[in-house]
């Protein structure tokens, strides 16, 4: 195991904010605390900024195909959450979106921050999203006709809204305090989730059409490559962690968008929504090929390689840079600049 001599200084200074020349500044003053509360809020405003592309639409819960009575869009209740089979990726882009957002400013506040802020980051942040959930459950089973195919239907949905809080949950772990391999990971995770957050933003659903903003949605693909790339370049290659950390981002590049294929294909289609198990295998045939192709997979791995080598290579030459400053004496011109 590397002790803390012998780690490069990057990966020994992760944990740490950066410090001063003390003795050519002087006793250095702690950095006053920022208080414990205003991390607590921190973690709802997060949660909102997350809840974003749903709050825009006007927040009517979306038609349900097992409704107990016939219901307008415009009449249909208000829901904290997109409770729809159609919408299960916004879902886990609501509570993945918010959660990062969390962490990156609890991280960027580390040099303040109290021992029990990322604890209230964190209560703030689950406070939003648990009764969001809660909320959007009891509203859906109170208007779903009274059969079997409801409760299973709800189930899937409580299900997946909770196991994307979780995912939330440790994301923000992960970028707000772990090292920085654990950040990058935490920000892959992100990334791949951002696309839905973005979509719903860019063109809220039932609001604009997505013809008239095809343009914007096309770029929305490049987003996650670049997050994935920027958080290599960010945290190096320097260690074992590190790289695996990049690897695992470069995976879930690849595996992600084919997984998302494969849901919302099954799941958006109600002639398989009576038969859960035709679309389990619909779902995992759709996967397969999505997964193998190249016009799907390719691109964005190029896109994530090329945003982490040019950052790599930013980083090599301010570093050198620094260096080469750092080791001139005070008051001595560099060599060859009219010494004799």
């Amino acid at each position: 195991m590397e002790s803390a001599e012998t780690r490069p200084a990057d990966a020994a200074s992760d944990a740490r904010p950066d410090r001063h020349d003390a003795t050519a500044a002087g006793p250095l003053t702690p950095p006053r605390p920022i208080p414990w509360w205003a991390y607590l809020l921190i973690g709802v405003g997060s949660a909102l900024i997350g809840l974003l592309p749903w709050i825009v639409t006007g927040m009517r819960l979306p038609l349900q195909n097992l409704w107990a009575t016939q219901t307008l869009p415009q009449d249909m209740p208000i829901a904290l959450l997109p409770f729809s089979q159609y919408m299960l990726t916004l879902i886990v882009a609501i509570m993945v979106t918010g959660a990062t957002i969390a962490g990156i400013v609890v991280r960027a506040t580390r040099a303040r921050r109290p021992r029990s802020g990322v604890a209230a980051a964190l209560a703030g942040l689950l406070a939003v999203q648990v009764v969001a959930v809660v909320q959007s459950a009891v509203l859906v089973e109170a208007g779903l006709e009274e059969r079997s195919e409801s409760t299973l239907y709800l189930a899937a949905l409580v299900a997946i809204a909770t196991l994307s809080v979780l995912v939330g949950v440790l994301v923000m772990l992960l970028v707000a305090s772990a090292p920085k391999a654990g950040a990058v990971v935490g920000l892959s995770i992100a990334a791949v989730a951002s696309v839905s957050w973005f979509t719903g933003l860019i063109a809220p659903r039932g609001l604009v059409p997505t013809t008239d903003l095809s343009w914007a949605l096309s770029l929305v693909r490049w987003i996650p490559p670049v997050i994935v790339g920027a958080a290599i370049a960010w945290a190096g290659l320097r260690t074992v962690g590190r790289v695996l950390a990049a690897l695992f981002g470069l995976v879930l590049l690849w595996v992600a968008p084919a997984l998302v294929t494969g849901v919302s294909n099954a799941a958006g289609s109600r002639v398989l929504a009576k038969d859960p198990q035709l679309m389990i295998e619909y779902a995992v045939d759709v996967f397969g090929m999505a997964l193998t192709m190249p016009s799907l997979v390719v691109p964005p791995l190029v896109v994530a390689v090329v945003v982490a080598v040019a950052g790599l290579v930013g980083r090599a030459i301010v570093r050198r840079a620094r260096n080469a400053e750092g080791s001139q004496p005070p008051g001595q011109d560099a060599p060859g600049a009219g010494s004799a």
